[in-house]
């Protein structure tokens, strides 16, 4: 064969045939890997296990589709202690082969004189399995704090740890104390240079003082390693100002926040408290003069002439201009009123120093809640607002002068105009006949005020709101309900209480009896007597079948 004269040698060794390596199929089998940073020995797996967690934490951390908050591994290089801080390892993933490596040693006799050939090693490798993820740790372990073992906050963390019950139950807060240096004598062991502790000369003392804030380590640290630009700045609001201790009459700086906001309300009383507020508070008595005083006065004059209102009752009063002042100021009603935050009078505005639990005519100011179901509570879209204005407009065919009477009279239920679309009135708002002759009624008159029912019987009471519900739904529908309506409904009401006592007791409540609410004692006797008639009932069936089986 004759080579040609611009064929290369390299040319020719391309056109040979050239050999590919073996190809050999992976196992099927998965392994992840955690790269310690440490020293591992076989006999120490169970050491470094330990301080990532736990094996529990590693078959967590590399579960096949596990959550982010759980893909989370860590390593506590003091896994007995609560306060060290961890080294977060970052979950990454990989195509690793895991390869298992095996070395044979060839040993060959000594020759005849005595001497040792060379030895010579066979290696062998297999693949064992592909290795999909893998833990790393980057951080570096540079935030370690260790506070005082002999801090009571230390021994109830480790008491929690360790279960002890009775260590939990001797835990006491600490009296805080502002005198923030402590003297410790342990400092002195450490050697320090002179220079650096800010002592000139050598011979001179070494402070023993140390910082006494017990600044403990949160108890979920931060996985951010990278430092971040805090640009911690002062409150430019914040002015120093002097206290002086009640007890010491030392004088103590403090820093105030000048621009704080001081929210103002009425003083809101329970009905189990005894007495009421008398004046009002001294935030707000301190800023009266800022304020508009003859809407103060007007206020002033109303709650002489009716001790207690509601707010929509008391807001009618005014114009619109002087209703939407005296809302939008939040000061004007805690000059003139408090409010109860339960009982018959809940929400209600009561004049300073007037108690209804002491005034029998202070019944017909008790009020009736009772909310309407099929009123929605979000807000209409913009579409539906705009459809209801463009109606209005077309269809309005009254002047403003009684629109605006009509809005006035909104806390008032006549039986017959529908004003609002919640119920709540005051009984001496209520001006429908049937209703006013059962409010009058002189024979429902408690000798003592009641939690739930206020002055009146439970039995009256609960009649008042029968109808006063009934009257009030049926507006809502369309039409004005009957006198005869009403007596049907309190005959089956009474005929239903009479066949059954205890069918229907209200639910006791957490915070407002006259909401339906009972006494404790009296929801415990309820309690009790249903499970006694319940056993009762299984007695009997008991005795039944085995009279049967007899």
């Amino acid at each position: 064969m004759t080579e040609r004269p611009d064929e290369s040698p390299e040319m020719s060794t391309l056109a040979e045939p050239q050999k590919s390596a073996l190809a050999h199929e992976l196992p099927t089998a998965h392994f992840y890997s955690i790269e310690y940073p440490g020293y591992v020995r076989p006999e120490s797996v169970g050491t470094a296990v330990h301080s990532l967690g736990g094996q529990s934490s590693v078959d967590r951390a590399f579960r096949r589709g596990a959550p982010k908050e759980d893909a989370l591994l860590e390593l506590n290089l003091r896994p007995d202690n609560p306060f060290s801080h961890p080294l977060p390892g970052d979950l990454v993933p990989t195509n690793n082969v895991l390869l298992k490596v095996v070395k044979r040693r060839l040993k060959r006799p000594p020759d005849d004189d005595g001497s040792q050939k060379e030895v010579t090693g066979e290696y062998t490798a297999a693949a064992v399995g592909v290795i999909p993820k893998t833990a790393r740790f980057r951080s570096m372990a540079d935030f370690q704090y260790q506070p005082p073992h002999d801090d009571p906050l230390s021994k109830l963390r480790n008491a929690m740890t360790a279960l002890d019950v009775e260590g939990i139950r001797e835990y006491r807060f600490p009296q805080e104390r502002e005198d923030y240096t402590t003297d410790d004598p342990s400092v002195m062991d450490v050697d320090v240079d002179p220079q650096l502790a800010g002592r000139v000369h050598p011979e001179a003392q070494l402070s023993t003082q140390r910082s006494n804030l017990r600044l403990f380590p949160p108890p979920i640290f931060s996985r951010q390693g990278i430092p971040q630009n805090y640009n911690f700045k002062a409150n430019p609001m914040s002015v120093p100002t002097t206290v002086v201790d009640e007890k010491t009459g030392e004088e103590k700086k403090r820093l105030i926040n000048k621009a704080r906001w001081k929210g103002y309300g009425p003083t809101s009383v329970s009905f189990a408290e005894k007495g009421v507020p008398t004046k009002p508070p001294s935030n707000v008595e301190e800023v009266r003069n800022q304020y508009d005083q003859t809407l103060v006065r007007q206020l002033e004059e109303l709650f002489q002439t009716r001790p207690v209102w509601t707010r929509a009752a008391l807001l009618n009063q005014f114009t619109a201009a002087q209703a939407r002042e005296i809302h939008n100021s939040k000061v004007f009603l805690p000059l003139t009123c408090y409010v109860f935050g339960d009982g018959p009078w809940r929400d209600t505005m009561v004049r300073f120093g007037y108690d209804p639990r002491q005034d029998p005519q202070a019944r017909f100011y008790q009020k009736l809640y009772f909310r309407n179901l099929n009123h929605p509570i979000g807000r209409a879209s913009v579409v539906s607002r705009r459809q209801e204005s463009r109606t209005a407009v077309a269809s309005m065919n009254r002047s403003s002068t009684e629109q605006a009477r009509d809005d006035r009279r909104s806390h008032i239920f006549d039986g017959v105009t529908l004003t609002s679309e919640t119920a709540a009135f005051q009984l001496c708002d209520i001006t429908d006949p049937m209703l006013k002759q059962m409010i009058d009624e002189e024979e429902d008159v408690r000798d003592s005020c009641n939690e739930r029912d206020g002055w009146f019987t439970s039995r009256a009471l609960e009649r008042i709101k029968t109808v006063l519900r009934h009257r009030f739904f049926a507006l809502l529908e369309g039409y004005v309900a009957t006198d005869e309506e009403c007596l049907k409904l309190l005959d089956q009401q009474d005929g239903a209480k009479a066949v059954r006592p205890f069918a229907r007791r209200p639910r006791p409540g957490k915070h407002n009896m006259a909401k339906g609410a009972m006494p404790v004692e009296d929801a415990a006797a309820l309690r009790l007597r249903a499970t006694l008639e319940r056993n009762a009932a299984l007695n009997r069936g008991l005795r039944e079948s085995t009279t049967d089986d007899g």
